[in-house]
């Protein structure tokens, strides 16, 4: 069952969110750390910094910043890519991945508010 939400609904969605998220998850991640978290965890493995940058479309360096802050909260590990000595990958955390089953919570949780707040329900296709 697919619901569908306006633009104005979904970004509630995100608000309540994100708003129970800052207030309830340790580490507080900014938008980057956060998209670089989620393609680590969501995307098909392998990944390396030169993938994750190329995917996200954002510099090299910019991805090394963020997964600093990942690896150093546990989200994220580096490891030494065991075929290829001169890369990295970045592999996931059990750590990561209950930040992530507890984001994904306070999503679910802010779908059903704000769909039973809603007047006219969304559409569910």
């Amino acid at each position: 069952m697919e619901i569908r939400f306006t633009a104005p609904q979904a970004l509630d969605v995100w608000r309540r969110a994100l708003s129970q998220a800052v207030r309830d998850l340790d580490p507080d991640l900014s938008a980057r750390q956060m998209a670089v978290l989620l393609n680590v965890y969501l995307a098909p493995a392998p990944h390396t910094v030169r993938g994750l940058a190329a995917t996200l479309g954002i510099a090299k360096p910019a991805v090394t910043r963020a997964l600093d802050t990942l690896e150093a909260a546990k989200l994220v590990r580096r490891a030494p890519d065991l075929r290829d000595k001169r890369s990295i990958l970045i592999e996931r955390t059990v750590k990561g991945a209950a930040y992530l089953g507890e984001l994904a919570g306070f999503l679910a949780e802010a779908a059903t508010a704000v769909a039973a707040a809603t007047p006219e329900s969304p559409e569910i296709g």
